[in-house]
């Protein structure tokens, strides 16, 4: 399988290649560590023995041939790692790695973004399994969160109209996730509960929220005009992301304690855990940098403040708990370390706390941030390299064949 940019990934649950999801939440099959065998499943129907091998007609939600056929929900997840380090090292330095990744970033959201445009068209069945699943479709918010930050990234860069383009784009796909995406999960949902499905992935509905309110903030600095209603949208917007992280921390953590653990269930998305958070400071700090004078801001400012600071510290809390479970799950229980999509799951929150660290310790005068924002940059930066490196290893893996056994 293929992921962002047209690397090859790992594995992803629900997909061809990839370990089945259990009952439990969790996956069984290839990778699986020994000594975790997999939950009984009830076996699949077989033709007789000596049926001729026939041309298989995808089933829906399998991938079809293709970059395109295999392109994960999530896949815009590269955008917005790239796109929000070269956000960092624009207000940080060095301004040649802020190019760099901006054109990485503006480069993959277009072949994304040709890949999703053919999916869509030729395996819409494939997409609907996507929605239709739980645990891969809030991953479509990837495309919204990519689009903001690559969109605030032109912002800083002196370009508003195609900031205003790319955050209209990010609008309308988020009105159509936020309302499809629960309201399949109530109405439309294949079995009783969907507890075993809900995953740190969920916490992209955050992220896309955020995102939009941090692209409301980028264009009123351009466009003073409109800083007043711009200002209402963005705390609006701020306002309701509050809400479903914690709505969705709940979930997650009834999840965790109700539904059996397994390595394959503890993936890299639950980074994002720490993300949501970071990406909602940077989203107030944006807020607080706004006039005193505008009405939105005078109402909420004190609340922003607050609620920032508070979501900075569960943050960073947050860091080392999710360090202990990823050793956990490949020391622990050996699962293996090899590229996968999901992995800039991980990049992205930890630029995100860089780039929301020094946002808001510059707006509220906190002098210690400056320095943790310019050390965590570099720890995102080594992240963006080693998984970069992983997904070009794998590429050539691929493009050599595969190995005669």
């Amino acid at each position: 399988m293929t992921g962002p940019g047209g690397l090859p990934e790992q594995s992803e649950p629900g997909r061809a290649g990839a370990p089945e999801a259990t009952a439990s939440g969790g996956t069984a099959g290839p990778g699986r560590s020994r000594g975790h065998p997999a939950p009984s499943e009830a076996p699949a129907a077989a033709g007789p023995a000596s049926a001729p091998p026939v041309a298989a007609v995808p089933a829906p939600g399998a991938p079809a041939p293709g970059l395109a056929g295999a392109l994960p929900p999530a896949g815009f997840a590269f955008v917005m790692a790239t796109g929000i380090i070269s956000t960092d090292a624009y207000a940080l330095g060095p301004a040649w790695l802020s190019r760099v990744l901006l054109v990485a970033a503006a480069g993959g959201f277009a072949l994304l973004t040709v890949l999703l445009v053919i999916r869509l068209w030729r395996y819409p069945r494939a997409v609907l399994a996507d929605l239709r699943a739980p645990e891969r479709t809030f991953g479509f918010f990837t495309v919204v969160a990519g689009a903001d930050v690559l969109g605030v990234r032109f912002a800083a860069a002196g370009h508003p109209v195609v900031t205003a383009a790319l955050a209209a784009a990010a609008a309308v796909v988020w009105l159509a996730l936020t309302y499809a995406v629960p309201a399949g999960l109530l109405l439309a949902r294949e079995r009783d509960s969907v507890l075993g499905g809900v995953n740190g992935t969920w916490l992209l509905w955050v992220v896309g929220t955020q995102s939009l309110a941090i692209s409301a903030t980028a264009l009123a600095v351009s466009w003073a005009a409109a800083a007043n209603w711009l200002s209402v949208l963005a705390a609006a917007l701020w306002g309701v992301g509050i809400v479903l992280y914690l709505m969705l921390v709940a979930l997650i953590l009834l999840r965790w304690l109700t539904v059996p653990m397994t390595p394959a269930a503890l993936g890299p998305p639950y980074w994002i855990l720490m993300g949501a958070t970071a990406i909602t400071v940077r989203a107030g700090a944006q807020l607080l940098a706004f006039p005193p004078g505008l009405p939105a801001i005078g109402a909420v400012s004190g609340l922003v403040s607050g609620f920032s600071f508070v979501l900075w510290s569960f943050g960073t809390w947050w860091v080392p708990l999710l360090i202990i479970l990823g050793l956990w799950r490949h020391v622990r229980q050996h699962w293996p370390l090899a590229y996968e999509t999901a992995l800039w799951s991980v990049v992205f929150p930890l630029g995100m706390y860089s780039a929301a660290t020094f946002a808001f310790g510059h707006v509220t005068g906190l002098a210690f941030m400056e320095p943790a924002a310019r050390a965590m940059l570099w720890v995102a930066v080594a992240a963006w390299a080693a998984v970069a490196a992983g997904g070009l290893a794998s590429l050539a893996r691929l493009a050599r064949g595969p190995v005669a056994a």
